[in-house]
């Protein structure tokens, strides 16, 4: 059944309220998030969730943001996964985006939603195809299953939201969290310019250093010292890569984490506190109790 005209509309109106939180949340700075410990007292750092309500859910609770004002939620990738239409077999997992932006709008200093490759497939209508299925199709399939005529409107509003991600969050001590990170920094540095401007048509194409940004799959060792030296930190805290157990250790710098299904997993971490790699993987709990 397609949704009402009321409820069309309040999606819309989340999502132009979405990007507005975004474009003023408070300790962002070009397009990272600066979380010192004068301003934050400990942040909840998670990772892709494809459609995964159940976690979604999980991490809601644990965030528990009302009644924590001085905690931080950094949350990536719930696009394409998860249930789908019974009758289209259209990806439901437009309604996480949605759920994600009504969580901005409610906690417009704690919510960091990072910028990763899938939402940005959506963004510049780039195809990925996964198991032999098209992820954008059924996604597209999925937003004509409860918006029908409306699509296009639905579509015009998330563009934005999305568009004006932050790509990264610093926190204090020297923990960098990303999506990803690009490839050959050894080899080839990185425009650090990346960070400082607004995402715009230049950036939405394949081989923008925004693309490599959230695209790259390069876990070298020298790779991830260059990139850590290129943003000054000491731990780097990534999706991005299915991990069958929760989490990877690639090198001695990254720690990937994936929350989604059975073993997906989170990290608190307390803002002002020097944390080794070793360290934060102490701190590393699964989301579902096994």
């Amino acid at each position: 059944m397609v949704a009402t005209i009321e409820y069309i509309e309040r999606v819309i109106e989340t999502y132009g309220k979405a990007v507005v939180a975004n474009a003023n949340t408070q300790y962002r700075e070009g397009n990272i998030v600066e979380l010192k410990a004068d301003r934050a007292d400990e942040v909840l750092v998670t990772a892709d969730l494809h459609g995964d309500r159940k976690n979604f859910n999980a991490i809601r609770n644990l965030a528990n943001l009302a009644k924590n004002p001085r905690r931080h939620l950094v949350m990536q990738e719930v696009c394409h996964g998860g249930p789908t239409y019974p009758v289209s077999g259209g990806c439901m997992s437009h309604t996480l985006l949605e759920d994600v932006a009504r969580l901005k709008t409610q906690f417009p200093q704690q919510v960091h939603f990072l910028m990763s490759n899938h939402e940005m497939a959506e963004l510049m209508d780039y195809p990925i195809v996964k198991n032999q299925k098209m992820l954008n199709l059924l996604f597209r399939i999925g937003l004509q299953d409860q918006y029908g005529p409306a699509v296009d409107k639905i579509r015009e509003a998330y563009m934005p939201f999305i568009r004006t991600l932050p790509l990264a969050v610093r926190v204090e001590e020297r923990i960098w969290i990303s999506h990803t990170l690009p490839e050959n920094v050894d080899k080839l540095g990185m425009d650090l310019t990346l960070f400082d401007h607004e995402i715009g048509k230049k950036d939405l194409v394949q081989d923008s250093p925004l693309f490599h940004f959230v695209w790259g799959r390069d876990f070298r060792q020298e790779n991830a010292d260059a990139f850590a030296q290129t943003v000054d930190a000491d731990v780097l805290i990534h999706g991005h890569e299915p991990c069958p157990e929760g989490y990877h250790l690639p090198n001695t710098r990254q720690i990937i984490l994936d929350s989604c299904g059975e073993k997906g997993s989170y990290v608190f971490l307390p803002v002002g506190e020097k944390f080794s790699q070793e360290d934060v993987v102490k701190r590393i709990k699964r989301l579902r109790k096994l």
